[in-house]
C-alpha cells in the first residue's frame, strides 16, 4: 500500500490547513533567506560549490554539516529495530514493542462520567470524560517531588475537535453551519485538559478509576488572568468588568512542566472560534493579525454570545495565553500568564538558569511567526513551592532575530523601549502583551517556518526548535544546496546559549544557532535533506512537531504532515536520534499512527521505559473528502461498527521491560 501511495500522491499539491494560513503583513527578513545565506556561507567554506545539487554530494553536505563535532558524550546507541515506513488503519510499534491504548475520547475521567456512547453524547457527560484531540501529555510523579516511574498523574490537552467525526450528518466544510447549540456545547467540553491518575501493574499502564486527583479543565472552567495585562480595560467584558477572569481555555496544544511541579498549557489557535463582524470592530487591525474574521472554523458564535465578537468585542483578547495549574490540587484555580505574551502558544518549555533564574521557551505556530523566550526576574527556590509560582509574573519576554553569521539576538519586549511606546499604539506594558506579535513585528524578529515545539536538552543545554513547514516559502529565496521552496517538510534548528555543554547560559541575549535536520528525503536532491549520511530510507521523515527528551538526552521527534502526507506516502509517526557523536542526526521510525493521524505529545517516565504518545485526530486526513462519522478512514482503535475514530493516549513498552530505544 505504502508504494502505491507514493506513486498515487507523488505530484500532489501542497495542502494548505487553515491553521496554517499566515497573518503576518511585515516585510521582516525571513528565517529562509537566512538560511540560505548561512548553508551558501557553509558550502563555500567547505568548498562543496554549485554541484552539491547532485544527490551523491548532497549526501556528502548532508552528513558534514550534521555531524558537526560536539564535546557532550552521546547517550547508548538505538538499538530498536527500526520501523518500515507505511500507511494503514492502524498503528504500529517497532519489534519487541508493544503499544497499549491507555485512554480514548469519551472514556471516564470523573467518577461518575456515564459510559461512552457516540450516539448519546451530551455537554455534562463530556465535561467528565476524556476530551477529544488530545495533545500534550505531562508525567508527574506520585508522591509529588518523587522519581516514581509506575505511578503518577498524566495531564493531557485536548486542542480541538473534529465535528464530521464526533457527530453524525456532518461534513467538515459545512460543520460551521451544520453544528446545533447542544452539538458546540459538547464541543466546548470537549476541549482543555483532562488529569487522570496512571498506574503501572504487570508491565501495563492502567487509569485508576475515582482518584482524587482526576480533573477536567474545559472551555468553561472559570479561570483568573494575572500579570502585567490583567485588568486591563482590553481584556473587559459585559460579564467580567474586572478583566480577570476568564471562562474556559481553548485550542489546548502542547505545554510544559515547571520545575516545581505546575504544568502549562497552550492556547494556540483562539481565533478559529470567534466570529460574527470582526471586520468591523474598532480593534479590527489587532484582530486581524491574529487570523481573528467575521468566518468561523466553529458554529460557537452563533449560539453563544461571548464567542460573537460584535456583542463581546475583548473576548478574543483573554485567549492566546499559557495557562497555568497545579495537576496535584483539584481544586486549584488555573491561572492564565499573561507576562508569557498573547500569541498561539505550541508550548512553554521551562529551564532554571545557572543563576536561578527561570526561562521560558516558546514558538508562535504559524507562517511567518517568532521563537520568544521568557526571562524571569526572581530566582527559583527549590523548597518554596509556591513562592515559586510567582516567577512567571513578573521578567522580560524577548522575541529572536537571527542573523546569516550564525547568530541569535533576543529582543525585549518593553514597553517604552525602543518603538513600542504610545506613538505606535502601546500604552502600558498590558498593551506589548496583549500585541505580542505586532511588538516583535515593530523589533525586526525573524519570522519562521512554524515554530513549534522548542525544548532544551537537559543533558546538554543546547535547544531545539521544530520549525514543521510553511508551503509560503518562495522559490526565489532558495539556493543551489538548499532548493526548499515551498518548504512542505520542515526544519529543526539547534540552538547554542553561550558556554559548554551542561553548563549554558539561557538568559543571555546571544546565542549561537545551527541547521540540526533538514527534513525531507535525502534520496530525492530536490528537497535538499539534511541528515546523518546512513539514515535509511525508513528514517528519515516530513514535518517535525512536538520532540521530547529522554533521560540519556536522546531527541524524539513526533511529526504531523497533515493531509500532506499524501507527498511522502508514509503516515505520521515518531523518530529517534542522537545530538552529539558519531551517530548524531541519525533518525529512526519507532512508532506509526494510523492513516489521517498526528503523533503528539511525547512524554517519558522517569526511569526510561515508558514513552506515552498522544495520537490525534485519526481518520481526519484520510484519502478524499468524505471522512466523516459514516465513513472514517479507520475506526481506530475500537474498530467497531458505528464507533467512530478515538483520539487516544497510548503507552509504549518494550516487551522484556527495558528503556526505550536502548
Amino acid at each position: 500500500m505504502t508504494q502505491n501511495l507514493r506513486d498515487r500522491f507523488a505530484d500532489a499539491p501542497i495542502v494548505e490547513d487553515a491553521d496554517d494560513r499566515p497573518a503576518n503583513p511585515t516585510d521582516n527578513t525571513l528565517f529562509t533567506e537566512i538560511l540560505d545565506r548561512r548553508l551558501s556561507r557553509r558550502q563555500a567554506l567547505r568548498g562543496l560549490g554549485a554541484a552539491a545539487a547532485t544527490a551523491g554530494l548532497a549526501s556528502t553536505m548532508t552528513s558534514t554539516l550534521a555531524m558537526r563535532p560536539a564535546a557532550a558524550m552521546p547517550g547508548p546507541a538505538l538499538s530498536f529495530t527500526e520501523l518500515a515506513h507505511g500507511v494503514d488503519a492502524n498503528l504500529h510499534v517497532a519489534q519487541g514493542y508493544r503499544a497499549d491504548v491507555v485512554i480514548r475520547w469519551g472514556d471516564m475521567v470523573m467518577g461518575d462520567a456515564p459510559a461512552f456512547d457516540p450516539m448519546a453524547l451530551s455537554a455534562a457527560g463530556q465535561g467528565r470524560q476524556f476530551g477529544y484531540n488530545n495533545d500534550f501529555i505531562g508525567y508527574f510523579p506520585l508522591p509529588a517531588g518523587s522519581d516514581n516511574a509506575g505511578h503518577g498523574l498524566l495531564v493531557v490537552n485536548h486542542e480541538y475537535t473534529n465535528a464530521e467525526l464526533m457527530f453524525p450528518g456532518i461534513r467538515k466544510k459545512t460543520a460551521a453551519r451544520q453544528v446545533t447549540a447542544e452539538q458546540a456545547a459538547i464541543e466546548i467540553e470537549a476541549h482543555g485538559c483532562s488529569v487522570i491518575e496512571v498506574r503501572k501493574e504487570g508491565g501495563t499502564w492502567r487509569v485508576v478509576e475515582n482518584s482524587p486527583y482526576a480533573r477536567r479543565i474545559t472551555g468553561t472552567t472559570p479561570i483568573r488572568l494575572v500579570g502585567p495585562a490583567a485588568g486591563h480595560e482590553r481584556l473587559q467584558t459585559r460579564r467580567d468588568a474586572t478583566g480577570r477572569l476568564v471562562l474556559g481555555t481553548i485550542n489546548n496544544c502542547a505545554g510544559g512542566k515547571t520545575p516545581w511541579g505546575t504544568v502549562m498549557i497552550a492556547e494556540e489557535n483562539f481565533s478559529f472560534y470567534f466570529g460574527g463582524g470582526a471586520g468591523t470592530m474598532p480593534d479590527a487591525a489587532a484582530y486581524a493579525r491574529y487570523g481573528v474574521s467575521r468566518k468561523s472554523r466553529y458554529a460557537w458564535w452563533k449560539h453563544i454570545d461571548r464567542f460573537n465578537v460584535e456583542k463581546e468585542p475583548n473576548e478574543p483578547n483573554r485567549f492566546g495565553w499559557m495557562v497555568e495549574f497545579d495537576p496535584y490540587d483539584p481544586t486549584a484555580i488555573p491561572v492564565k500568564r499573561t507576562a508569557l505574551g498573547r500569541f498561539k502558544h505550541e508550548g512553554a518549555s521551562a529551564t532554571v538558569n545557572a543563576d536561578g533564574r527561570l526561562v521560558v521557551y516558546s514558538g508562535d505556530d504559524q507562517r511567518f511567526e517568532y521563537l520568544y523566550k521568557f526571562v524571569s526576574n526572581g530566582r527559583y527556590k527549590p523548597q518554596q513551592r509556591a513562592e515559586n509560582a510567582a516567577l512567571l509574573d513578573s521578567g522580560t519576554l524577548f522575541v529572536a532575530r537571527f542573523s546569516a553569521g550564525g547568530k541569535l539576538r533576543w529582543l525585549p519586549l518593553v514597553f517604552g523601549a525602543g518603538p513600542l511606546t504610545p506613538e505606535n499604539g502601546f500604552d502600558s506594558q498590558g498593551d506589548v502583551l496583549i500585541e505580542t506579535r505586532r511588538a516583535a513585528d515593530l523589533l525586526g524578529a525573524t519570522p519562521l517556518d512554524r515554530p513549534e515545539d522548542v525544548e532544551p536538552n537537559p543533558t546538554t543545554g543546547r535547544v531545539y526548535m521544530s520549525l514543521t513547514n510553511n508551503s509560503k516559502r518562495k522559490a526565489d529565496a532558495t539556493d543551489a544546496v538548499n532548493p526548499r521552496g515551498p518548504n512542505p517538510f520542515g526544519h529543526i534548528i539547534e540552538l547554542l546559549p553561550p558556554g559548554s555543554d551542561g553548563a549554558r547560559d539561557h538568559a543571555a541575549l546571544e546565542f549561537d544557532w545551527e541547521i540540526f535536520i533538514l527534513a525531507g528525503n535525502p534520496g530525492d536532491a530536490r528537497h535538499g535533506a539534511q541528515y546523518h549520511s546512513k539514515v535509511s530510507e525508513d528514517g528519515w521523515f516530513a514535518a517535525p512537531d512536538n520532540v521530547a527528551f529522554d533521560p540519556h538526552g536522546r531527541l524524539w521527534i513526533a511529526t504531523d504532515q497533515g493531509r500532506n502526507w499524501r507527498k511522502t506516502g508514509f503516515a505520521d509517526g515518531v523518530y529517534a536520534c542522537q545530538t552529539v557523536g558519531e551517530d548524531r542526526a541519525l533518525t529512526q521510525q519507532i512508532l506509526r499512527v494510523p492513516i489521517g493521524a498526528e503523533a503528539c505529545g511525547p512524554e517519558f517516565t522517569p526511569d526510561g521505559r515508558t514513552l506515552f504518545v498522544a495520537v490525534q485526530h485519526p481518520g481526519a486526513d484520510g484519502v478524499g473528502p468524505t471522512q466523516n462519522f459514516d465513513n472514517p478512514a479507520t475506526r481506530w482503535p475500537d474498530f467497531q461498527a458505528g464507533v467512530p475514530p478515538r483520539p487516544s493516549l497510548v503507552a509504549i513498552t518494550r516487551e522484556d521491560g527495558g528503556e526505550i530505544g536502548s
